[in-house]
């Protein structure tokens, strides 16, 4: 019998609904304002909200897809665990998850061991698989979620997945929680800073994907990559609460040599 991750969070997250799911991912892709890249990206970090909050900051990250959407076949999809105790990297032991927008097709991977608890409640991927149903219909994922891990641990499993100009990196974050406005802003342009220098020791409280994050800066001191910021806001920016708020942030990241991605 085939195995397949249903959806967790359809309809609490995302729209339920697959006609509304659809529109409000267009939707949000279309207000992108973001100046388009000039050179397809080969790893994305964005957040994992619910729509309401993290939608529009990941739809920046996501709409710059668009114009090289025929030359991806798979992705890499990399998150934290939120809601088991985790070591090391788990995959799903998954042939497809699903959405309400239809299955997305895993490619198995023997780098990490399979674990379904860990992804069966996990939003910190399921989130994303609606934005790339609508922008990269085509690929295969290999969804791996991330508990307690060192960066080699997690980068030596990129850099095995890394692939060439048909493979997306992925990566789940959020980052501040639960911080007053000026307070978040002011430790997410920190945070951004860290990212940017490919910085190995983000904890928790930075971004609650650190340990991925983590990971990539190790591949990325050794592959030289070079991060593009795209988007940076809070939920005060996007539901008005300004009280306590969750930060987030959108990159795309190119190998060495793509200079004209980053000007």
């Amino acid at each position: 019998m085939e195995h397949l991750r249903p959806s967790a969070v359809a309809g609490t997250f995302y729209p339920g609904d697959p006609i509304a799911l659809a529109e409000a991912v267009d939707q949000l892709l279309a207000e992108v304002e973001a100046a388009p890249l000039h050179q397809a990206p080969k790893v994305l970090i964005v957040p994992h909200a619910g729509y309401l909050y993290s939608g529009p900051i990941a739809a920046t990250a996501y709409a710059q897809l668009r114009p090289y959407a025929d030359r991806y076949r798979r992705v890499i999809l990399v998150g934290p665990a939120h809601r088991v105790r985790l070591h090391g990297v788990a995959s799903s032991g998954a042939e497809a998850f699903v959405t309400p927008l239809g299955r997305v097709p895993v490619e198995a991977t023997t780098l990490a061991h399979a674990d379904p608890l860990a992804h069966a409640k996990e939003h910190s991927l399921e989130v994303q698989l609606p934005f790339l149903q609508r922008v990269l219909p085509n690929v295969v994922i290999v969804p791996l979620v991330v508990g307690s891990a060192s960066p080699e641990e997690v980068g030596r499993i990129l850099d095995e997945l890394w692939g060439g100009p048909e493979t997306l990196i992925v990566i789940s974050s959020d980052l501040s929680h639960y911080l007053p406005y000026a307070n978040a802003r002011a430790q997410d342009r920190d945070t951004v800073r860290r990212i940017e220098r490919h910085a190995q020791d983000l904890v928790g409280q930075e971004a609650c994907g650190a340990v991925a994050i983590n990971g990539l800066a190790w591949v990325a001191a050794r592959r030289h990559l070079q991060y593009r910021l795209l988007d940076l806001r809070t939920s005060g920016d996007t539901s008005g609460d300004r009280d306590q708020v969750v930060g987030y942030a959108s990159f795309a990241a190119f190998e060495e040599g793509a200079v004209d991605a980053i000007r």
